[in-house]
């Protein structure tokens, strides 16, 4: 079985996990049986995968260029998808005199879009508009304030992206930059015409106070983590075009084709699932290293987080049974950064910890050293992964590595809009097979959803409406005593 699959300008390499053709012919057959394609059949069919929340999970309707049609409960949801790319497009067709975008938004309505502009800028800055894009996620006001410092009040728009509309840290933001406008003598006619809604919950953001052409749809079978090919994906189009964001996902919907069309043996999202189910199996491991041997990949790693473990982070299957193991811990940075950090870890530490290593095969940079540079990043990467794998036998036991480390390498042929939305394809089908083979919800978060409700009657009391401290257990409640002292 060969240990290269290559699809949609990309190869991943599995030659160091040291899986046998048996072993995966047994991991190919045991995911079969699991339902792995089953549910990715009924992902593409709209059914309601959701079942917690009793809703489909279509987010590969949002980059279907070819425009074929897409059902959620027996209605083609293509015209809707196409309605927001014209309005997009038109927007982007209207920036004359726009200097500063703020965009609003946290977890799914800020990695996403978040890792492609930085990815894109970190690839050829020029390619961009001279629009400065401000992602605010945090409700910590110093994320804020230095995002406010740089902007220009009267001629900046507000992207305010949330899918219910009620997210504690995106609403509270909102209403500090909308304080912001007013104090800078933008009117309140001004101020309504420079916000705009990025939600699937459109009465609210209306309630709130956008401007009905200002409000962007997407819909409840969007997740969360899933969404950055849809209206939330809006801050790459106003930076880099729309035929830029159309390349993006344009990329992604070729690697769904390959997802739906590639027998298993060669179905690069499974197979990268697979090597993590083996992982588990013959090493019992507990933690994943994402490393981008490429700067503008930076934010890969967060973004990879938020896909992994709140979708599979969880102990309890759909059908109630305990579930062991799930998740491992995610983590990473870009590489060659990461050598100076954690590699010691990985390479003599207790823990196996398997690495997905990510290379771009052309320089990244038009600087005259690129290729020197390049050449010295690629060596780190290959060194590293020989490394990991075959380890060595010194003099002293404390020099020594014991080597069997696994992991893949996964070779980009050119980082651009077009590469980018295939990869972050390519995990988020592989995310789908995990769920399937764990039998896991991949698209709710209720652990996510129970620190949101405790937060209401905490945040009450520290404002002073809470004085009973009503829905709030001994402990917290001596804090906040604590705090208001």
């Amino acid at each position: 079985m060969s240990k290269l699959i290559s699809a949609v300008g990309l190869t991943l390499d599995t030659a160091y996990q040291n899986i046998s053709d048996q072993e995966m012919s047994q991991l190919i057959e045991m995911a079969i049986t699991k339902g792995a394609f089953q549910k990715r059949d009924s992902l593409f069919a709209g059914k309601n995968i959701n079942q917690s929340e009793n809703r489909a999970a279509l987010h590969p309707a949002l980059r279907n260029v070819s425009g074929d049609a897409m059902l959620v409960d027996g209605v083609d949801v293509m015209p809707l998808v196409k309605g927001v790319w014209q309005r997009i497009e038109g927007f982007c067709n209207q920036l004359i005199g726009i200097t500063d975008v703020i965009c609003l938004g946290i977890g799914g309505s800020d990695w996403g879009p978040r890792l492609v502009c930085d990815a894109l800028h970190q690839i050829n800055p020029q390619d961009g508009k001279a629009i400065r894009l401000h992602f605010v996620a945090n409700v910590d006001s110093a994320e804020l304030a230095t995002a406010l410092s740089k902007a220009q009040p009267r001629s900046t728009r507000v992207i305010i992206t949330s899918k219910t509309f009620t997210t504690l840290e995106t609403i509270r933001n909102a209403q500090t930059v909308i304080n912001w406008l007013k104090a800078n003598q933008v009117s309140a006619s001004q101020v309504k015409k420079c916000l705009i809604g990025v939600t699937a919950n459109p009465t609210a953001a209306e309630e709130f106070g956008i401007a009905p052409e200002n409000i962007y749809p997407f819909w409840d079978w969007v997740g969360g983590r899933f969404s950055v090919w849809s209206a939330v994906g809006f801050p790459i189009a106003i930076k880099y075009g729309f035929k830029t964001f159309k390349e993006f996902l344009s990329g992604a919907h070729a690697m769904d084709q390959h997802f739906v069309s590639a027998p298993a043996a060669e179905n690069m999202p499974l197979i990268l699932a697979l090597t993590l189910i083996h992982n588990q199996q013959k090493h019992q491991i507990t933690a994943k290293a994402i490393v981008p041997y490429a700067h503008a990949l930076r934010f890969l790693p967060e973004w990879l987080q938020q896909l992994e473990m709140e979708s599979h982070g969880k102990s309890v299957t759909n059908d109630g049974s305990s579930c062991d193991p799930t998740s491992p811990v995610v983590f990473g940075s870009a590489g060659s950064n990461s050598q100076h950090s954690y590699f010691q870890m990985l390479h003599q530490g207790n823990q196996i910890i398997p690495v997905d290593f990510i290379a771009i095969k052309e320089p990244m940079s038009d600087l005259p050293e690129a290729k020197e540079h390049h050449q010295s990043l690629i060596a780190n990467c290959l060194a590293q992964a020989q490394a990991l794998a075959n380890g060595s036998k010194e003099e002293f036991a404390y020099d020594s590595c014991p080597g069997g480390r696994p992991s893949n390498l996964i070779w980009v042929d050119r980082l651009d809009a077009y590469h980018l939305g295939a990869l972050l394809a390519l995990y988020e089908h592989r995310a789908l097979c995990l769920g399937a083979i764990w039998n896991l919800n991949s698209f709710d978060q209720p652990g996510v959803e129970l620190g949101k409700k405790l937060a209401k009657p905490i945040q009450s009391a520290l404002k002073g409406d809470n004085p009973t401290l009503d829905g709030i257990d001994s402990i917290t409640a001596s804090r906040i005593k604590w705090l208001n002292t």
